[in-house]
């Protein structure tokens, strides 16, 4: 049996596709298409149609026609087998079967009758063989490609990372040879070297066992104070050491980046202002008090998930207050969970509120964190939430205009706050018409961030309007919200620190904070 010709034609005669097995012309294939039409009666049942010249084999397909051109001293019992198993693999390919979806795969199929016919005869296969050898899928290329896929990011994020770097050193330096200040780094945060790990404070509350409330602790970016004392920096004189000034090869680097078309954004905001002279924690004992919120809002207004997380932590400095115990007000807390750790004499706590080791005898770590004390609690009332977050998108034409705004609890003031809205893919920055604070684009997240310094009574609320090229409202949630506060949800104290032989008072000092662990709106 020799097939000359697999072709797909419509009830008109018109040629979708067409695969030649042998030499064969293309006016010659297009007549013998064209004829086809007009020798099919529409009274008969046959499956084929002879000429003087060749055999038409074919089975209608809704609109259209899967054809077998052969010559008449082929085996008409094998092309009807051929003919078959095309006609089961074609609405693999093409589950519609019309003239426009046909035309869309056509060199699919083409590779497809290629597998089935060889050199006009048929192959032993099966349909999914066909398939298996069509895709030539390979599970090693699928490994190449993406290896060299995540070399080229991580490639991209590098020089992106450097040359971020560079500006910031570059403007760090500018702003120190001009105000003659120390900045603080880029998080707000402050390390002293006080013999413990945990030794980073970020502007929380500060209590104490004097007047004096313990060792200051609050930032000079959210201070109320009008009065700053600022720490002279240590300004090398002109013409001595390395100066950072433009570099020809920075400037390259950053063109070769926007000729890739890589966004490049200048960080210009200021880092932080002058800082607060602070003082080293010299306090024999500190006990911290932190809060983690985990609140999750719905976009449809509703509260889905809220929980506070607290804990309390002791750190002794000196080895000669190392045997004490601490006493705490529990204030009016109700439906709070409360957990000891295992060290602890829970009947003490249970009966005067005094957190001390089982072991009187033994001391409490020098210089390490120890955990004493946790809380939880977990609540459906909306009214806790301490910032609400209403968004609003909507598409007007070829652009979305996304109105947001926050509504803050007159509970907490609220510090470094941060709004962080997802973006549709862009290449430009949005435009903001409106905000009450300061905004950000990130173009490697692809997310604007909304910043408010400080949240207290004189802006419980604010807004922001930006445009953006028209995209699903889904795409600008969920949004997510970090900040800081100096008070907590719950009115826990540390009344104060003594010794366990004598109960003589020790000095102590700390902090308090709220901070999010999880906030989100979706």
């Amino acid at each position: 049996m020799v097939v000359l010709a697999a072709s797909i034609i419509s009830k008109t005669g018109k040629p979708l596709v067409s695969r030649q097995f042998v030499d064969m012309t293309r006016i010659r294939i297009e007549g013998l298409l064209a004829a086809f039409p007009k020798l099919v009666g529409s009274g008969k049942q046959h499956t084929y149609v002879e000429t003087e010249n060749v055999r038409y084999v074919y089975q209608p397909m809704e609109s259209l026609y899967l054809l077998l051109v052969t010559n008449k001293q082929s085996n008409i019992l094998e092309d009807l087998e051929t003919l078959r198993l095309i006609s089961k693999i074609v609405p693999e390919y093409c589950p519609g079967l019309d003239e426009e979806g046909i035309c869309s795969i056509a060199f699919e199929l083409i590779f497809a009758f290629d597998e089935v016919i060889s050199l006009g005869h048929k192959e032993n296969i099966t349909i999914a063989q066909v398939k298996q050898f069509t895709e030539m899928d390979s599970h090693e290329e699928r490994l190449h490609n993406l290896i060299v896929e995540n070399k080229i990011k991580e490639t991209k994020d590098i020089m992106k990372r450097k040359a971020s770097e560079i500006d910031k050193s570059k403007i760090e330096k500018q702003k120190s040879e001009k105000e003659g200040f120390v900045s603080l780094p880029a998080n707000g945060s402050v390390r002293f070297d006080n013999g413990y790990n945990d030794s980073s404070s970020t502007g929380g509350g500060v209590f104490g066992s004097d007047l004096n409330f313990g060792s200051s602790l609050e930032s000079d970016s959210y201070s109320k104070s009008k009065s700053r004392t600022a720490v002279p920096a240590l300004v090398p004189s002109k013409g001595l050491g390395m100066q950072l000034g433009k570099s020809q090869k920075t400037n390259q680097f950053l063109e070769s980046l926007k000729a890739e078309g890589e966004v490049i954004v200048e960080d210009s905001q200021p880092i932080a202002g002058p800082l607060k002279m602070v003082m080293p924690l010299t306090d024999p004992v500190n006990v911290s008090i932190e809060e983690k919120l985990v609140v999750a809002l719905k976009k449809d207004g509703g509260l889905e998930n809220f929980e506070v997380q607290g804990s309390m932590s002791l750190v002794v400095q000196n080895k000669d207050y190392a045997h004490i115990r601490v006493q705490i007000d529990m204030g009016s807390n109700e439906n709070l969970q409360l957990k000891t750790h295992p060290l602890i004499d829970k009947e003490l706590f249970s009966k005067e509120n005094i957190l001390g080791l089982k072991d009187p005898s033994k001391p409490f770590p020098l210089g390490t964190p120890s955990l004493i004390l946790k809380w939880r609690k977990q609540s459906k009332q909306e009214s806790l939430v301490p910032l609400s977050i209403n968004c609003w998108p909507s598409v007007s034409g070829r652009e979305s205009f996304v109105n947001i705004e926050y509504e803050a609890s007159k509970a907490f003031e609220l510090q470094n706050v941060f709004i962080i809205i997802p973006l549709p893919s862009l290449q430009e920055s949005p435009t903001v018409n409106q905000v009450d604070g300061d905004w950000r684009f990130d173009s490697r997240k692809s997310t604007l961030v909304w910043s408010i310094e400080l949240i207290d009574n004189t802006n419980r609320s604010g807004s922001m309007e930006f445009v953006v090229p028209a995209a699903d409202p889904s795409a600008f949630f969920p949004i997510a919200v970090t900040f800081s506060a100096s008070k907590t949800f719950f009115d826990i104290k540390v009344v104060g620190v003594n010794l366990v032989n004598g109960g003589m008072p020790v000095k102590y000092g700390g902090q308090t904070q709220l901070v999010v662990d999880s906030y989100e709106i979706a």
